[in-house]
């Protein structure tokens, strides 16, 4: 009985500018099985992935999932059955863990939103017991390998019938290894099929029934893997035999002069670390992960606080900060390339002159870009980068060519000392190779170079001296006939039997201040201390007549400021809406006025919504559709708002009309309508910010667009949504402003185009997307209503409400940049 086939390939194309990166290739995964999908890296893996998944359109052939063709759609893919992990986790950095496992499974698949996190509990325990994982964790906060299991436990937690996972070891540790192993097993027990992409062959051989090989974009066919030895394996993926050996180490690295002398180092996670490496020699840091060898590598690059003595050559240098570390000749190779290692958006040739710009600049002062093209091209040359040309963004090559230019970047900077972390993650074994002769040939040129790596066979082949750590401590040294795989392994089990797992260098107080709820009760307690000390200079503040012209203020400032805070997260902004506000409001000056019939008066809401609509749709049409920056675009629409209010209206004119103004103007006691409806509204929006699909979708595109359009957000809808909810809520925002101005007047609406960005950026969100509080606004727009009266009661000049208010935006801003920083994983 012949199994049915789960997932199809029949002959698919992938077109990029420059490269075919796919050539009617073709391949079939039958349920109950795994599929190895193997090749060099730009061989075309993980693009044949992402068309099988929706992510990417082919330009020719097809793919079928359970029989139904999927056409660049992710949800569709998803909704067949088809789950993926990717190489670089598909998570929304902003969004917390549970947040994302809701998001990134089916709808069939989810529970309550306000059952999630219990939901996202159970789901890490069945991955371990131990998981180190809260679910209400930010992803940001995450390690790498902690990132890797929230997108393996995503995947399993979609029931699919095909399961891709595209180089899920690279990040994880051996107990983590066999815990994927065994959920592999489950899979394909119960029918469904497991597409297994790496580069580790003895894991393909291990866990395949069947591997398709891939080359330049070709298939090479479809084998057993039983019938397959690595040996075979290897040269169908490089297209003949492959120099496989380690380069030779040095012979009299011994001898050589003490390049790095490190006496005494101590930071997290490590302490009295001490060590010398020779001019020649390659020296590993091994031990279980978490053992305070990656945290002494990143300490030497200054990345990490520390404290001690370091010499390069003789002479004592600071490490202090990763500047003084650069300048001391420490070059660093980061491991995870991704977050730290390139910046995807820059070209090759940007990415490469980075870490070298003192050899480009002409004048001393400005960068030289035909020096920068020159030493690019001769980069990309002679370590075999491939690329369609050094101005293609570094974020469309393949990992292995990432990491390569990523290295050649370093080796430009000259360094004396070289840091490695993982230095052959992700890659093929040909690349391996080419990497490996290009460190051991930095060290023969008299750096010294240190490298950290997971792979014991790696640091076995490539070292000549390798430290064994333990709990932050160097507890053993092995050297010559010692360095060999079965040693360092015995060595670091026996060093110690149980793993430590890392604990956040973080404090409370900068990992409370990150959170949601920071903005809000300091925002509160500056509200609070505020008035308290006013009211203790000026007995007047907290009069009755006081706070009667001051709390309908604060409910203009808060609708406009909601409206403001929808836009900016999905990562927007709007400067158009203190115009608009004008502009309803003269349009209203037409239609609610005295003797003004109710159906005049409704035509003239009728009116006003249709323009507010009207307005939202057009700047969501210059942003996306037309790709114009959304400051650029709003202040298109500012000026053609504010023009159109001077046309209709060129002085102010058209009293509204009494009854309309007391309804404005109803109180319960002495707080206003409108205030009270603002409140509700706060409380409203915020709940369904964090309590529906609604405000994770908006969240989430914000993050992280792309992750978010794999998870099945409609990226057009969301943004169009918040940008016609912007438009809408400043015209709501326009009401209680017509009680305050009186008519319609073009100009009344413009302040608060800033001071609605100022109450939003204070009330703690991001002005890049995914952060944010409509509570936050709302105490935002009160600081601000406050400040501006506050001046006129402290008998101090009206210069200083620019003064306080440019204090608290830089204040917040600095302050809740550096408790994200702090709080963000290292």
């Amino acid at each position: 009985m012949h199994s049915p086939i789960l997932l199809k390939v029949d002959r698919v194309t992938k077109l990029f500018p420059g490269v075919r990166a796919l050539d009617k290739v073709t391949f079939e995964v039958k349920a109950g099985e795994v599929h190895a999908l193997v090749g060099e890296n730009g061989a075309g893996k993980s693009t044949l992935m992402g068309v099988a998944s929706g992510a990417l359109v082919a330009d020719g052939g097809s793919v079928t999932i359970c029989g139904t063709e999927v056409k660049g759609d992710p949800e569709v893919a998803r909704d067949l059955g088809l789950a993926i992990v990717r190489q670089e986790p598909a998570l929304m950095p902003d969004l917390s863990v549970a947040e994302n496992l809701y998001l990134g499974v089916p709808p069939r698949c989810r529970p309550a939103v306000g059952q999630s996190k219990e939901w996202a509990r159970d789901l890490l325990r069945h991955w371990s017991d131990d998981v180190a994982i809260d679910p209400s964790d930010r992803v940001d906060t995450l390690n790498p390998e902690q990132r890797f299991i929230v997108e393996i436990v995503k995947a399993l937690a979609a029931e699919p019938k095909v399961l891709v996972l595209d180089e899920p070891t690279e990040h994880l540790l051996g107990e983590d290894v066999e815990r994927l192993f065994e959920r592999i097993k489950q899979v394909t027990s119960r029918g469904s099929a497991v597409v297994y992409i790496s580069h580790r062959i003895r894991e393909v051989q291990r866990v395949s029934d069947r591997l398709t090989v891939l080359r330049d974009g070709q298939g090479q066919g479809t084998y057993d893997a039983s019938s397959m030895d690595e040996h075979r394996i290897v040269e169908l993926i490089v297209g003949g035999e492959l120099d496989r050996e380690f380069p030779a180490k040095a012979t009299d690295a011994q001898s050589g002069r003490v390049v790095l002398d490190v006496k005494e180092l101590r930071g997290p996670g490590f302490s009295n670390v001490s060590m010398q490496v020779r001019s020649g020699e390659i020296v590993g840091l091994a031990g279980i992960d978490a053992n305070g060898q990656r945290e002494f590598m990143r300490a030497l690059a200054g990345i990490l606080h520390n404290s001690g003595d370091v010499s390069i050559n003789g002479q004592k240098v600071s490490i202090a900060s990763p500047i003084k570390s650069t300048s001391s000749g420490i070059r660093y190779l980061p491991g995870d390339r991704h977050r730290e290692g390139i910046l995807a958006e820059l070209s090759v040739r940007e990415n490469f002159s980075l870490r070298s710009l003192a050899k480009d600049l002409s004048g001393g002062l400005f960068s030289s870009r035909r020096s920068e093209a020159r030493r690019s091209t001769k980069a990309v040359a002679q370590f075999d980068v491939k690329t369609p040309s050094i101005e293609t963004p570094i974020g469309s090559l393949s990992g292995g060519n990432q990491q390569k230019l990523v290295l050649s970047s370093v080796l430009a900077g000259d360094p004396k000392v070289l840091l490695v972390d993982e230095p052959t993650q992700g890659v093929d074994i040909g690349t391996r190779m080419e990497i490996y002769k290009v460190l051991r040939e930095t060290a023969s040129k008299g750096v010294a170079v240190i490298v950290v790596s997971s792979d014991q066979q790696e640091i076995a082949g490539l070292c000549d001296r390798v430290m064994i750590f333990s709990r932050g401590h160097v507890v053993k040294e092995l050297s010559g006939a010692d360095v060999v795989e079965n040693k360092i392994t015995s060595a670091v089990l026996t060093s110690t039997t149980t793993r430590e797992r890392k604990e956040g260098g973080t404090s409370k107080i900068w990992k409370w201040t990150a959170g949601d709820m920071a903005p809000i009760v300091m925002l509160a307690l500056a509200v609070a201390l505020l008035g308290a000390y006013t009211g203790s200079v000026n007995e007047y503040y907290f009069t009755e007549r006081n706070l009667i012209g001051v709390l309908p203020l604060i409910a203009t400032l808060a609708l406009v400021a909601f409206g403001q805070q929808m836009l900016m997260l999905v990562g927007g902004i709007d400067l158009s809406v203190g115009p608009l506000m004008g502009l309803v409001l003269v349009v209203q000056s037409f239609f609610l006025i005295d003797g003004a019939p109710m159906e005049t008066q409704v035509l003239g809401w009728v009116i006003v919504l249709g323009v507010a609509v009207l307005v939202g749709l057009t700047n969501w049409i210059l942003v996306d559709p037309l790709k114009m920056h959304p400051m650029v675009a709003t202040l298109v629409t500012f000026m053609a708002l504010q023009a159109i209010s001077l046309l209709l209206r060129p002085i102010p004119g058209g009293l509204f009309s009494d009854g309309v103004l007391e309804s404005i103007d109803s109180t319960i006691g002495i707080i206003p309508m409108t205030l009270i409806a603002a409140v509700i509204l706060a409380f409203a929006l915020e709940y369904v910010l964090f309590r529906s699909r609604w405000g994770l979708s908006f969240r989430g595109l914000g993050s992280r667009p792309e992750a978010a359009r794999v998870a099945g957000i409609s990226p057009r809808l969301t943004r169009v949504s918040a940008y016609i909810g912007c438009s809408l809520l400043a015209a709501l925002a326009a009401i209680p402003m017509m009680s305050q101005v009186g008519s319609g007047d073009p100009n009344s609406g413009t302040s608060y185009t800033l001071t609605s960005i100022a109450a939003v950026v204070i009330g703690g969100a991001s002005l890049f997307g995914g952060r944010g509080s409509f509570l936050g606004a709302l105490l935002g727009a009160l600081l601000i209503t406050q400040v501006n009266v506050v001046t006129s009661f402290l008998g101090v000049t009206d210069a200083w409400q620019s003064y306080l208010l440019g204090g608290m935006i830089l204040i917040s801003v600095a302050l809740y940049s550096k408790s994200r920083q702090m709080a963000v994983a290292k």
